[in-house]
C-alpha cells in the first residue's frame, strides 16, 4: 500500500484541513516524491517549498484515491470527478487548489 504522509484523520487520505466526504485523494509532490493529503499538511511537516507539476508532466501517477488506492495520471484526475477504479466521488472544489500542485 502507498504510504501517505501528513496530519491524517482516517484511512481514505482526509485530514485536519479538508475532511468532507468527498476529500479523500492524496497528491504526490513533485518535490519529494511523497502522498499528502494537502499542500498544509506539506507544508507543516517539510521543510522545503512545493514544486508544482508542469504541464508536460501530467501524465505522471501522482493523484491517489484515498478509497482504493488507485493511482491516477494528473490528466486523468482533471477530467473526471469520480475514481476510474472504484467510483468514489472527490471533491471539485479541489480545482481551486490546483494552482498549488500544478502549473496551470
Amino acid at each position: 500500500m502507498t504510504k501517505l504522509y501528513g496530519s491524517l484523520v482516517d484511512d481514505e487520505s482526509r485530514c485536519t484541513h479538508y475532511q468532507t466526504p468527498l476529500d479523500i485523494i492524496a497528491i504526490k509532490f513533485k518535490c519529494c516524491n511523497k502522498y499528502y493529503p494537502c499542500f498544509k499538511c506539506h507544508n507543516e511537516h517539510e521543510s522545503h517549498n512545493i514544486q508544482r507539476w508542469s504541464t508536460d508532466q501530467f501524465n505522471e501517477r501522482a493523484i491517489l484515491c484515498g478509497v482504493c488506492h488507485h493511482e491516477l495520471t494528473i490528466n486523468e484526475y482533471m477530467m473526471t470527478e469520480t475514481c476510474p477504479s472504484c467510483d468514489a466521488h472527490f471533491n471539485n472544489r479541489c480545482k481551486f487548489h490546483y494552482h498549488h500542485y500544478f502549473s496551470v
